[in-house]
């Protein structure tokens, strides 16, 4: 994998309040970890010995966007062109779950979901 040609940024609602805005962007980092591994740098000591773990090894970016913006960047994502990148949405219904139980298993799939905000990676050529 060639970092330099990563290429990641987050889209999230400005108009949250500021720790929902904190915690859409940690959540949306974690998946994104998950789903992409290899871009998390290997753990690193400082001078008094202390570990400290891997970082992403590229700039992740948090841009302002409305909802209306969001909506159109995530329906756009959605397209057969856009297939080969990593999209990360996290929804309002998401944000109100207290457990992935509740998420993953409430119905809510069976419904368009508002989209809070959006995390995209991609390799550039």
């Amino acid at each position: 994998m060639d970092l330099q040609n990563e290429k990641c940024v987050m889209v999230i609602d400005e108009n949250l309040p500021l720790g929902i805005i904190a915690n859409t962007a940690a959540i949306m980092g974690i998946t994104l970890g998950k789903k992409m591994p290899e871009v998390v740098g290997a753990d690193v000591y400082d001078r008094t010995g202390n570990e400290h773990l891997g970082i992403i090894e590229f700039p992740v970016p948090i841009l302002k966007g409305n909802a209306d913006i969001i909506k159109t960047i995530r329906e756009k994502l959605y397209e057969p062109d856009f297939s080969d990148l990593t999209v990360v949405d996290f929804s309002d219904l998401a944000q109100g779950c207290k457990t992935y139980d509740e998420f993953s298993n409430g119905g809510f799939f069976s419904q368009a979901i508002p989209v809070l905000s959006c995390a995209v990676c991609c390799r550039t050529v």
